[in-house]
C-alpha cells in the first residue's frame, strides 16, 4: 500500500494510461471551431470589439465635457480672486468670477457638444459627427 502514489495504483498522475498522443492537433481545432461557432450563435448582435470601442468614445467625451466646464469655472475664479487681490472688492471679484466662468462653462460645453454655433460660424451649428 506504500508504493501506491497516484490515484489507479500505477504510481503515475494526471491521465493515467492515456497518452499525449492521443489527442490530436485536429481534433483539438475542430472543437475549438465547434465552440467559436456555438458561441457565436448565442451572441449575435455583439460584434467584437465594436461595444468596447464604442464605450472609450463615450469615456473620451465625457472627460472632455466635464474638463471644458471645469476649465472655465476655474479661470473665472482666478480671475475673480486676482481682481479682489489687485482692487480689494473682496469678495465680489471671486463671486462674480465664479458666475462668469460658470457660464463660460456651459458655453464651452454646448459648444464642444455641437448644440452652439462656434464664433463666427454665421449662427449655424456644427454636426456633432465631425
Amino acid at each position: 500500500m506504500a508504493d501506491k502514489k497516484g490515484p489507479d495504483g500505477t504510481g503515475e498522475s494526471g491521465r493515467g494510461k492515456q497518452h499525449e498522443t492521443d489527442i490530436r492537433d485536429d481534433d483539438l481545432e475542430r472543437r475549438r471551431r465547434d465552440l467559436e461557432a456555438s458561441l457565436a450563435t448565442r451572441r449575435p448582435d455583439r460584434l467584437e470589439g465594436k461595444d468596447d470601442a464604442k464605450a472609450a468614445a463615450g469615456y473620451g467625451q465625457a472627460l472632455k465635457l466635464s474638463s471644458e466646464f471645469i476649465a472655465g469655472i476655474v479661470v473665472g475664479v482666478g480671475l475673480g480672486w486676482f481682481l479682489d487681490r489687485v482692487a480689494g472688492t473682496s469678495p465680489w471679484g471671486l463671486i462674480v468670477g465664479l458666475m462668469l466662468g460658470f457660464g463660460a462653462g456651459v458655453l464651452n460645453v454646448l459648444r464642444s457638444a455641437g448644440a452652439v454655433a462656434e464664433f463666427g460660424q454665421g449662427g449655424k451649428p456644427r454636426d456633432p459627427k465631425e
